[in-house]
């Protein structure tokens, strides 16, 4: 079998150390006893050998069809499904309807989409083994209070336990990515459910980070806030110094001025 040609439109970087993909592969957990696991952008398989020994039910989605070619001739007859399609626009209801983890080495030009798109199917992600560009690692696993801290910190931290398991070189990757690359994992918790408005949520965290410099009091005006909401303490603060709790809080209290 010929190599795949990577492609940068895709921005494909393969990983090529195999060090590197056992330890990526074996990081994934089986988080609330699932055992569905869907690889994005499996490339030439290389992660992929590794989550086969483990018994996985795996499931591989590939954009690429030069890769889904090659990997159609290498897994032939392997226990694994191949999707051809992309993982941000596919429907996953007839293929993926339960519980499943996820994991691959991801396109840095999507990568933050993966995650929000994670987030919209929370309910059955149980998991996730991501490695990315190591700066967008660190802002998504980072605590409040903290420059990377932002928008992705919130959101996942809202709905799972994050952490950043390790850093990757440029080297390990066929061509070289121009920077570091970082492992992380995030395991749902046990919040099913958040004690306010999710959507509105969603929408204030959005709102608060866009123009983090300023106050709340100032990033959240085109929210439309009433006299009272804008008196609040906690206004003074930037997005950054504020933790899921207190964006919980500050949701429950802007639906409820809405209402007065």
């Amino acid at each position: 079998m010929s190599k795949v040609r990577a492609k940068k439109h895709l921005g494909q970087h393969f990983l090529k150390d195999l060090n590197v993909a056992e330890k990526t592969a074996g990081s994934l957990t089986g988080h609330m006893e699932t055992g569905v696991v869907l690889e994005i952008g499996p490339g030439m398989g290389v992660l992929t050998d590794f989550l086969l020994k483990k018994n996985w039910d795996l499931k591989l989605i590939e954009i690429d069809k030069e890769s889904i070619t090659y990997l159609n001739t290498k897994y032939e007859g392997e226990n694994l499904e191949i999707i051809e399609g992309d993982f941000l626009n596919y429907d996953f209801r007839e293929k993926l309807s339960g519980s499943h983890a996820i994991i691959g080495n991801f396109p840095y030009n999507i990568s933050s989409q993966i995650f929000f798109k994670v987030l919209e199917r929370r309910h059955l992600v149980t998991e996730v083994v991501g490695m990315l560009q190591k700066e967008v690692a660190e802002r998504m696993t980072s605590k409040k209070g903290n420059k990377t801290y932002g928008i992705l910190s919130v959101l996942l931290q809202a709905y799972y336990d994050v952490e950043y398991l390790f850093t990757v070189p440029p080297e390990v990757f066929d061509p070289p990515p121009k920077v570091n690359s970082g492992v992380i994992r995030i395991k749902r918790n046990e919040v099913d459910k958040l004690d306010c408005n999710e959507k509105l949520f969603f929408r204030l965290v959005k709102q608060a980070f866009s123009t983090r410099r300023k106050t709340l009091r100032n990033a959240l005006k085109p929210m439309g806030l009433s006299d009272e909401f804008k008196a609040m303490p906690m206004l003074d603060l930037r997005a950054e110094q504020l933790g899921v709790a207190e964006f919980v809080l500050l949701t429950q209290q802007l639906e409820a001025s809405w209402k007065e």
